[in-house]
């Protein structure tokens, strides 16, 4: 009797330590603290203070990632030449960046170009992931190619006007973004016709965000050529200034393109929803 005793006192002793090294749960007292959470990201930054950007610019804690459906890419018109672009993944990308017109958020990619200081900054924030200068500083042509997440970034360089009268050459850049299916162009501050090689290399454009001011950039008549060049479907105006110059580009394209002046300065664009003939659509700024 007292050898079954020992037996039965070893055999309790020995069977949690066997479980224990053969992998058993383990028992509800070894479970995490009840009524302890661990800690959520997205709950600190949501209250963490806000961010405030070069030249005292409010930027918001927590930003949203742009709820987008496969193949849609979020436009948005933020001024001059500057749009903030969202594709579906929630890359952000903001064109002509500078210290005048910014989005309210940081941006993973920018671009810019060097005709005035309204398309570039030479302070960009630290946190941008790629900053896309549209000329070489050392010289020579810019030459990007990047992809990030769901959005591929290139670009095609152009020439541009001096300040003395003449030609700089390969002062500008077209920038080319190809997400979810789409490609959107944005033709930077241009100041020439396209040229069949410069053509090829842009390739088929889907949406074009264009200047239409027709005095510092390429004249009303050129930038009308260059747009039956390109053959988008879909046109959006930037760098105009006021109404009278918005309505002196419209006069000249109403016979050949459609026309829509939208109420809100954003629009999502998918290859569904593509015009089905080419459309000039008037996003809201200056």
């Amino acid at each position: 009797m007292r050898v079954r005793k020992l037996l039965v006192a070893a055999a309790m002793f020995l069977v949690p330590a066997v479980l224990l090294i053969l992998g058993a749960p383990p028992t509800r007292a070894q479970t995490p603290s009840q009524g302890k959470i661990a800690p959520d990201l997205c709950l600190a930054l949501a209250e963490a203070p806000p961010r405030r950007g070069p030249g005292g610019i409010t930027i918001p804690s927590l930003v949203q990632k742009a709820q987008l459906k496969i193949g849609e890419t979020r436009i948005s018109y933020v001024g001059h030449s500057t749009f903030l672009l969202e594709t579906q993944r929630g890359v952000r990308i903001a064109t002509d960046y500078n210290d005048y017109v910014r989005p309210s958020v940081i941006p993973e990619i920018v671009t810019m170009n060097r005709a005035h200081s309204t398309h570039y900054t030479n302070h960009p924030d630290p946190s941008i992931r790629y900053v896309l200068r549209g000329w070489n500083p050392e010289g020579g042509h810019a030459q990007h190619d990047i992809t990030l997440e769901d959005v591929r970034v290139r670009n095609v360089p152009t020439n541009i006007r001096s300040y003395s009268g003449g030609t700089d050459v390969w002062g500008n850049s077209i920038f080319i973004f190809e997400t979810g299916n789409l490609c959107i162009g944005h033709l930077g501050h241009l100041h020439n016709t396209l040229t069949t090689q410069q053509l090829a290399q842009i390739g088929q454009l889907d949406v074009v965000l264009v200047p239409v001011d027709g005095s510092f950039t390429l004249d009303v008549q050129g930038m009308m050529e260059v747009l039956k060049a390109l053959r988008a479907p879909l046109m959006i105006p930037m760098h105009y200034f006021s109404s009278y110059t918005l309505e002196r580009f419209l006069h000249e394209a109403r016979p050949h393109f459609e026309v829509e002046m939208s109420e809100v300065p954003t629009v999502v664009v998918s290859r569904a929803t593509l015009p089905k003939s080419p459309k000039i659509l008037v996003l809201p700024g200056s």
